[in-house]
């Protein structure tokens, strides 16, 4: 492991940490992983796609109660783009997340998952169950990600998967003429509250950190995250009958890149799983920061 940044960040509520570090996954691709240092028992945090640890506000507190690491994606957030570009995806995401617990020294733990995060949760629980102690899976699915975008707007489920691949695939052509726009875009207080108020998101407890996490994800290529969202748009739906372990959904009842149905229903094909629908977006852990975190102590308690 080599070390190649601190950034401790000091705040009114008990303080935050950060660290990040380099790891090398199976296929030689360097990535930027990052933990928040704080004694606990340990969770694997699979992010959103091309997200951020900003995103989490309440996993960075000093006195969150559980070591968290994680990593950013192939070629977002400081990590390389592979050597061979297609070499992207949730397979190659359950790579990056085996290589993270290794170099960490964890061999099994909780794994918690957002967005296409949940996505790879769950293939890492069926490739291997013997890393995978509980799965927290917040905003996200089990597979068949597209098709489960747009419910709220109330898109019949055969056309979601078309126009949701449709759209990612325009964008990755018009990527190079779009990049120098959206990595330059001003996020201060007054497009934090235009995005919050636009439906996609709703107002989350903390400007700054709506603000912090979005100027981050904006460093991205528009085409190389769209590369990466087709790639992990083909993964199909996991089949359930082998999670054996205490699994939590976490739905927002207005999200319109993960149903809530879908993931209601998910829930129910999993014993004794539990199922909360919050009053939220996609961004649920910004919005119900809280909630969400006591919902991962309670999955913690479950499994200890």
């Amino acid at each position: 492991m080599t070390e190649t940044a601190v950034s401790p960040e000091a705040v009114p509520h008990g303080g935050r940490s950060l660290r990040f570090y380099d790891v090398t996954s199976a296929d030689g691709t360097r990535l930027r992983a990052w933990t928040n240092d704080v004694d606990g028992p340990t969770v694997l945090l699979c992010n959103g796609l091309g997200t951020n640890p900003y995103a989490w506000p309440a996993l960075l507190a000093r006195d969150c109660g559980v070591r968290v690491v994680s990593w950013n994606h192939r070629g977002t957030g400081g990590s390389d783009r592979p050597a061979d570009p297609d070499r992207v995806g949730v397979e190659a995401f359950v790579e990056d997340a085996v290589a993270v617990l290794d170099d960490a020294g964890i061999g099994r733990c909780v794994v918690a998952g957002w967005s296409f995060g949940v996505n790879t949760a769950f293939e890492l629980a069926t490739l291997h169950p013997e890393r995978v102690s509980g799965i927290f899976a917040v905003a996200g699915v089990p597979g068949g990600t597209f098709s489960s975008m747009g419910a709220p707007l109330l898109l019949p489920r055969p056309v979601r998967r078309p126009i949701a691949m449709g759209v990612t695939a325009t964008l990755e052509r018009l990527g190079p003429l779009v990049t120098p726009v959206t990595s330059r875009l001003p996020i201060g207080p007054v497009a934090a509250e235009l995005l919050m108020h636009s439906g996609f998101m709703l107002p989350a407890q903390d400007r700054a950190d709506v603000r912090r996490a979005v100027k981050e994800f904006l460093t991205t290529p528009v085409d190389w995250y769209m590369h990466l969202a087709r790639a992990a748009a083909r993964h199909p739906r996991v089949s359930l009958r082998k999670i054996r372990v205490p699994t939590t959904f976490v739905a927002g009842r207005w999200d319109v890149l993960a149903s809530s149905h879908d993931m209601r229903t998910a829930a129910e094909r999993i014993p004794d799983a539990a199922y909360l629908e919050l009053p939220g977006s996609h961004f649920l852990q910004l919005e119900h920061p809280e909630t969400v975190h006591e919902q991962l102590l309670m999955l913690m308690s479950r499994v200890s």
